[in-house]
């Protein structure tokens, strides 16, 4: 049985990755460790980013006596340390165990990524599942010569435009994967907006405090003009098969508190077309405004959360405002007949665990939610869950929970057929 598990990984202190067939890969669910059979891991999907993990050492499963074993020198020369591995997965992808490792009482806190447990069996795998089949952000479909042009074709036909300058930077900077698609006239386009927030999430990825880790990419730090936002919208939207285009990006705060602005950058863009998505990533806020938006023109939402119970979601989001207006702002969608879905930062060992599963439904259910976006939460899993201060049973396992949520499953905002012309 032991011979169907994957190999464990490590890295040596040269950053070498290698495999050690004596010990079996083991993944985390919260607190808890497991041994992976091979029918729980993947293929390492194209794209992904391996991680040698600083002060702590890598947790295998011995195939002869059944035990955990920490695993602190190097198999094949015991004079090495060695470090624990992760994989980052690529876009559509969704962890189903975290990387397995035990901290030295001098690690840091680690960079925000989502840490996934990687092994060895005739090649890298890793345990995920793919959620959406949508390939907007595979990396074999980014052309860097169209890109190039593309950002050319914006800067010339909008010189003064400060949002195509910004989403320029995302895309030869950070490669941002939805401003690299902006550029390539595919899909779903980025229209950040909004330098300000109201929640101090403990995994921004824009803002963070000096005594964390930094954040992976920079903040906008104006508010585009409505006429900047409906410029990009509408070349996009006219240029994109099956075009979304989105307030609420990585490299913002939180829109609604530019309500105002997008508002009138929504009436511009409906004024020119009925065509294309205008889909709103939130955190659901500020209902009224929501209903405003949606009076205007806006035809879908996305709402944030790392979980539908109070006490789990305040640990995380640590908001200014209510998280009862997280509901009442679905309902102002809804009542106008307007497409809601849920952008769920996937943490394997909370997101499954049964009181989280059972507040989950409820909210699906009362909030006539349309779609789960099953996401992985960027931060290092042990300083999460010293955040949330909770301690979890087993949970259920995340692929048995996306099946047992009634709602279509994916990964990015779809497209709607609305019956535009």
């Amino acid at each position: 049985m032991t011979e169907l598990m994957p190999n464990l990984v490590f890295a040596d202190a040269k950053g070498n990755i290698m495999d050690f067939e004596g010990l079996a890969m083991v993944g985390r669910s919260g607190d808890y460790f497991y041994p992976m059979p091979c029918e729980e891991t993947i293929e390492l999907p194209r794209g992904s980013q391996l991680y040698v993990l600083p002060k702590r050492h890598p947790v295998g499963f011995d195939r002869h006596t059944g035990e955990m074993v920490v695993l602190t020198r190097n198999p094949y020369d015991e004079s090495q340390q060695i470090f624990a591995v992760a994989t980052f997965l690529p876009a559509a992808y969704t962890q189903t165990y975290l990387a397995s490792w035990e901290r030295r009482s001098d690690s840091s806190e680690l960079p925000f990524f989502a840490y996934t447990a990687l092994g060895w069996h005739d090649g890298f795998v890793a345990t995920g599942i793919r959620t959406d089949p949508s390939l907007r952000q595979d990396p074999n479909t980014f052309h860097h010569d169209r890109i190039r042009q593309g950002i050319r074709a914006f800067t010339e036909l909008f010189p003064d435009n400060r949002l195509v300058e910004h989403l320029q930077h995302c895309a030869m900077v950070y490669e941002c994967p939805a401003a690299l698609n902006l550029f390539q006239d595919r899909e779903e386009a980025p229209l950040p907006a909004s330098p300000f927030c109201n929640a101090r999430c403990v995994g921004c990825i824009s803002k963070q405090d000096p005594c964390r880790p930094p954040s992976p990419q920079q903040r906008i730090d104006f508010i585009p003009s409505p006429q900047e936002i409906a410029e990009v919208a509408l070349k996009h939207i006219f240029s994109a098969q099956n075009p979304v285009v989105s307030f609420g990006q990585g490299c913002e705060g939180e829109p609604l508190l530019v309500a105002d602005t997008l508002r009138d950058a929504i009436r511009l863009i409906r004024k020119e077309t009925s065509k294309g998505v205008i889909n709103l990533n939130t955190n659901a806020s500020l209902p009224e405004k929501v209903a405003e938006l949606a009076d205007a023109g806006l035809d879908s939402m996305r709402i944030s959360m790392n979980s539908a119970r109070r006490s789990t979601y305040e640990a995380y989001f640590q908001p200014s405002y209510d998280f009862d207006a997280l509901f009442r702002s679905a309902q102002e969608m809804k009542r106008r007949e307007r497409f809601v879905s849920i952008n769920l930062f996937v943490f394997p060992g909370l997101s499954d665990a049964p009181k989280e599963v059972e507040a989950l439904k409820r909210f699906v259910s009362d909030a006539k939610i349309d779609m789960i976006q099953w996401r992985n939460l960027n931060i290092d899993p042990d300083h999460y869950l010293d955040t949330i201060g909770q301690k979890l049973p087993a949970g259920m396992g995340i692929p048995r929970l996306i099946h047992e949520i009634p709602v279509r499953a994916g990964y990015f905002n779809p497209y709607l057929d609305l019956g535009m012309s």
